[in-house]
């Protein structure tokens, strides 16, 4: 049997397929609406999308979104997508939980060929309202911690943890007694953020435009200790 022709193209790659979808669009067409309205009435496809549970792994999704995410809008739909080393895999399978705790929905999981990173991805209706986090480029936004994070310890540990997880270098270099555990982020406001909180905690992190770190030991091993970082 031949293949059909438009496998693999979109409304949005091909101007045959997008004037289609524009004529019935205009007529007011639309050849999935009865099999959407069974789907919604089977539970298969969601018709409401309340507010998130506020909880850690929110907490947590909300700093990994932060660190190595990306949020962004279709016409129909929104898409956030977390981009991981892929030899971290066991971070990769938490981030997968995080996800599928948070929308009930199981992420797609996806390589990017050669470039060693790997592409954690869902598709869903009202996700940056609903995360708290707009749908834009992070670099120069301003992003608050959300009161109800800052207002628990709990939950302000695993805020730090999703953004050390994306971005917290830990070395040390024993010849020297150099100890660092680093948090690096463009984004001014999020630098700002995890300074503000370590100091809440009681660390004594030293910030400069690109990063905040901690250098004392002690400090060190406290910090990776609260938040767990890399306990999986």
């Amino acid at each position: 049997m031949p293949s059909n022709w438009s496998k693999g193209l979109t409304k949005f790659s091909h101007p045959s397929l997008r004037k289609t979808s524009e004529t019935m669009k205009k007529r007011k067409l639309d050849n999935f609406r009865v099999w959407r309205d069974r789907m919604k009435v089977l539970g298969k496809i969601k018709s409401e999308y309340p507010p998130l549970k506020k909880d850690g792994d929110l907490a947590e999704l909300i700093g990994l979104t932060l660190g190595d995410g990306y949020l962004g809008a279709f016409p129909r739909s929104e898409v956030l997508r977390i981009v991981l080393n892929s030899k971290n895999n066991h971070l990769i399978q938490r981030c997968r939980v995080l996800i599928q705790n948070v929308f009930g929905k199981s992420p797609t999981i996806s390589n990017r060929n050669k470039s060693g990173a790997t592409n954690i991805t869902i598709y869903q209706k009202k996700i940056g309202i609903r995360i708290g986090i707009p749908v834009s480029r992070k670099k120069d936004r301003i992003y608050p911690v959300p009161s109800w994070i800052q207002q628990s310890k709990v939950y302000s540990l695993r805020y730090l943890r999703g953004l050390y997880e994306a971005e917290g270098p830990h070395s040390v270099h024993k010849p020297t007694s150099t100890y660092k555990f680093a948090f690096a982020n463009t984004n001014e406001s999020i630098l700002k953020n995890v300074y503000e909180l370590l100091v809440w905690l009681g660390f004594h992190p030293h910030k400069d435009e690109k990063r905040v770190q901690l250098s004392r030991k002690s400090e060190v091993y406290e910090a990776m200790s609260l938040i767990e970082f890399r306990k999986y």
